[in-house]
């Protein structure tokens, strides 16, 4: 049974974290405003404005200040600064002692997604695959996405649509959700911290690959089983896609349908999960329906 975390309310404290690439301090200042404005309080992590090369830290300092806010029990969620690199290296160093005892939502995505498949797997916890503080910049914390955390936070649940593509695949799954970066679920593949698949509705998004290398991790992910028995599947924004010199002949869909067109369950592309802007906050772990259909797509929490 998954442990869904306490929602918040206001007066409660969000702590926010760089537990993997740099973040000028500076880049959190709006979203530090703007979840004051929601009505909480805010526990800023050493690692926000802290470099150590391309990281915020070294991996001790990461490990302890998440370790810290993981501790915290007047902490009741943790915002995620930004993604980059860095999580794989302290994911084993964690201790989740009083996580057990006093669940909180984890909220990022990008690097942030091994956390995530480390927190279904091991712990039976439901987390956020969300916009992180990052992300509030530039006016844009007034946009739909944004807003759908804020209301999430408050216990909220949701009903996303997106528009009709050529290659959906019609029909109706439930299941838990789970997913996030697609490197980073390839990169899980074999560790404690991958996703059990079985009948789980899963999701995938990158930005920055190689069409080549998308090609090639679908390849390991298909390799390893994790397509046989979905109950449906997400594809998400591939953004900033690369060619090679000579191309590689085929679109990011064309790459990602060549693999599991020959599955029977539901399949939706360019689904508002991604890089950009267009990135609806998702309840990983949580059962959802998801509806393909001519008319597009529709996920649905099922809380």
């Amino acid at each position: 049974m998954i442990k869904i975390p306490p929602y918040l309310r206001k007066g409660d404290t969000i702590g926010i974290v760089c537990p993997s690439g740099f973040m000028p301090a500076d880049k959190a200042q709006t979203c530090i405003k703007v979840l004051q404005e929601w009505g909480y309080q805010v526990k800023i992590g050493k690692t926000v404005g802290n470099q150590y090369h391309y990281f915020s830290g070294t991996d001790q300092e990461r490990l302890d200040d998440l370790q810290q806010m993981l501790d915290d029990t007047k902490v009741r969620a943790i915002l995620c600064g930004r993604g980059g690199y860095g999580m794989s290296r302290i994911i084993d160093q964690l201790d989740f002692k009083v996580f057990k005892k006093n669940p909180k939502w984890i909220i990022g995505y990008s690097d942030i997604t091994l956390l995530h498949g480390h927190l279904y797997t091991q712990l039976k916890t439901a987390s956020l695959h969300s916009p992180m503080a990052a992300a509030f910049n530039d006016r844009e914390h007034a946009n739909e996405y944004i807003q759908s955390l804020k209301k999430i936070l408050r216990g909220g649940s949701y009903k996303y649509r997106s528009a009709a593509h050529p290659l959906n695949q019609f029909g109706t799954a439930t299941g838990a959700l789970v997913g996030g970066n697609l490197s980073l679920l390839a990169h899980m593949t074999g560790s404690r911290s991958a996703f059990d698949f079985k009948k789980k509705i899963l999701f995938i998004e990158d930005i920055g690959e190689y069409i080549y290398n998308v090609d090639r991790m679908m390849i390991q992910l298909e390799r390893n089983g994790v397509f046989n028995n979905l109950s449906g599947l997400i594809i998400g924004g591939f953004t900033d896609m690369k060619d090679t010199v000579i191309p590689f002949g085929t679109t990011i869909a064309e790459v990602i349908h060549e693999r599991v067109k020959k599955y029977p369950y539901p399949i939706c592309f360019d689904f508002p999960v991604s890089h950009t802007r267009e990135n609806y906050p998702l309840k990983v772990g949580v059962m959802h329906e998801l509806k393909v259909g001519k008319g597009g797509a529709v996920l649905a929490d099922s809380l």
